[in-house]
């Protein structure tokens, strides 16, 4: 590893710096005084910015969306929309799927934050989408969303015939920021515990994987991003806190932090990453990808956005390297299906 390298991916894009200044004031998360306050605050500037014309709702004509409800452990109900396209309903043919864990620091956000990637995942590669509604904190502090997140992927494993999949053709597990901890533990869970059918894949976008007071000594040299961005643009170091304040995990746990996963990560699936340069969470996954691929043997595939902020496809979609991060996804998430081994 070469953490003095990774110092390039941190100059400011040149075109998000030219639309900042034209940017709207808005409250940064931490700034909201409780958790609903927040939620509400977001569905308000979502609501803005579509009447701005600044995002669109994707055109789902053609898809098929569903909504299913899960068993959790705990005897409740996990609510998850699927989505596969009409073609394939009427013609009967199952697909691999693809099982998203949505973001927003476990606090916030809907499962239909993938449903800008449904129309080609499920038209153009033949994915069945499944997307989590996952619990969240305050209200379900850890290990609740963790626990739904595993108990999701089991049940899909269990059913993906039910919900027009064939798991033998991909079985993917994936998610954007505070979901791509969830997909990376849930991951370590089914390789430990022997899933079957197996996961295939694994797509971490954003990821949280460890926090900043429980890194390893002898990675803390590698891991300076944390503290260069620690007023980064969207992920500041107060709003990771405000997030650890309500979702209240144990640090030490690798149901937190799966980089200190006790077992390993020699046997995960391929993997495929994307990251931001001004992320104060990059080198987490500049460290994890090195490890699975040097250290463990595991193939990964990995796009870096220098001078992007955190989730900037997410949040900034008018940004031309917005458009670039779907096209990696598209390729990220077709390279992973071509991992996949016959039976």
């Amino acid at each position: 590893m070469d953490p003095a390298s990774w110092k390039a991916y941190g100059k400011i894009d040149p075109e998000l710096e030219a639309i900042l200044p034209r940017m709207p004031p808005s409250k940064r998360i931490h700034e909201y005084p409780d958790v609903p306050a927040l939620r509400s605050g977001i569905m308000e500037n979502v609501g803005k910015l579509i009447a701005a014309g600044i995002i669109s709702l994707p055109d789902l004509s053609g898809v098929h969306k569903e909504g299913v409800m899960i068993p959790a452990r705990d005897g409740s109900s996990i609510r998850a929309l699927t989505y596969r396209s009409e073609a394939s309903m009427q013609s009967g043919e199952l697909g691999p799927v693809i099982i998203f864990f949505h973001g927003g620091g476990f606090v916030f956000g809907p499962p239909e934050a993938f449903e800008k990637y449904v129309v080609w995942a499920t038209k153009e590669i033949g994915l069945v989408v499944v997307s989590l509604d996952y619990r969240l904190a305050p209200e379900f502090p850890f290990p609740t969303p963790v626990h739904d997140a595993i108990d999701s992927v089991k049940w899909v494993a269990e059913n993906g015939k039910s919900i027009g999949a064939d798991l033998t053709k991909g079985f993917i597990v994936s998610g954007e920021s505070a979901g791509g901890n969830l997909a990376a533990v849930a991951a370590h869970v089914a390789v430990d515990e022997g899933l079957s059918p197996p996961i295939t894949g694994v797509l971490l976008q954003v990821p949280v994987l460890v926090h900043r007071d429980v890194v390893p000594q002898e990675l803390r040299p590698y891991y300076t991003s944390e503290e260069e961005f620690k007023g980064a643009l969207i992920l500041p170091r107060e709003t990771m806190d405000f997030f650890h304040k309500h979702y209240n995990p144990d640090l030490k746990s690798p149901l937190s932090s799966p980089l200190l996963w006790p077992s390993g990560h020699k046997r995960q699936p391929p993997t495929y990453l994307q990251l931001c340069g001004m992320d104060p969470l990059r080198d987490e996954g500049l460290i994890y990808e090195h490890q699975l691929r040097e250290e463990c043997g595991v193939p990964t595939k990995l796009d870096v956005f220098p001078g992007l902020p955190h989730a900037a496809s997410s949040i900034f979609p008018m940004l031309s390297s917005s458009a670039r991060a779907t096209e990696k996804t598209k390729e990220g998430i077709t390279w992973l299906l071509s991992q996949v081994r016959p039976v």
